[in-house]
């Protein structure tokens, strides 16, 4: 297997198992982390910044990071065929600064959380246009940095 799709394979087992699919891989089951094996860390113990949200806002907000988290292993399938004008098209579409992106981030009241969220959004459509150039090595690299937002985001910020 080239370093690049066993690159994709642990991309793709990362991708699913945070979103609870057992479908990434035949046979492999994915590892509970140790927040699992121990319980879910309380907000107690928890150093992140609360966003405060309204149960309805929760819950929206997270389908939508979901939702991010499902385009990415789309991206990263895509890319694995080499089929990067359509990978383009979904790293605009599901990830970009697009109008409804806009208006749902200006909706925050944490500017850090807000100003967070169009970085990523914007990284999203750097992510589309290097994607366009089929140069894996680059479209990898904007890939990084877009995720490199979903980690400090969660690694600050908690719902």
């Amino acid at each position: 297997m080239t370093t690049f799709k066993r690159t994709l394979f642990f991309l793709t087992i990362l991708l699913s198992a945070g979103m609870g699919s057992t479908s990434f891989a035949e046979g492999a089951k994915p590892q509970m982390n140790s927040m699992q094996q121990h319980g879910m860390m309380s907000h107690a113990n928890d150093g992140r910044i609360s966003l405060g949200l309204p149960p309805k806002m929760k819950t929206h907000q997270l389908m939508n990071m979901r939702s991010h988290l499902e385009a990415i292993q789309t991206i990263i399938a895509l890319m694995e065929t080499g089929d990067f004008d359509k990978a383009s098209e979904v790293a605009h579409a599901k990830l970009g600064l697009t109008e409804d992106m806009k208006k749902m981030c200006s909706m925050f009241k944490n500017d850090d959380f807000r100003n967070l969220g169009f970085q990523f959004h914007k990284s999203a459509d750097v992510l589309s246009e290097t994607l366009k150039t089929k140069d894996m090595s680059k479209s990898l690299h904007a890939l990084r940095d877009t995720m490199g937002y979903c980690v400090q985001c969660h690694a600050t910020f908690r719902q």
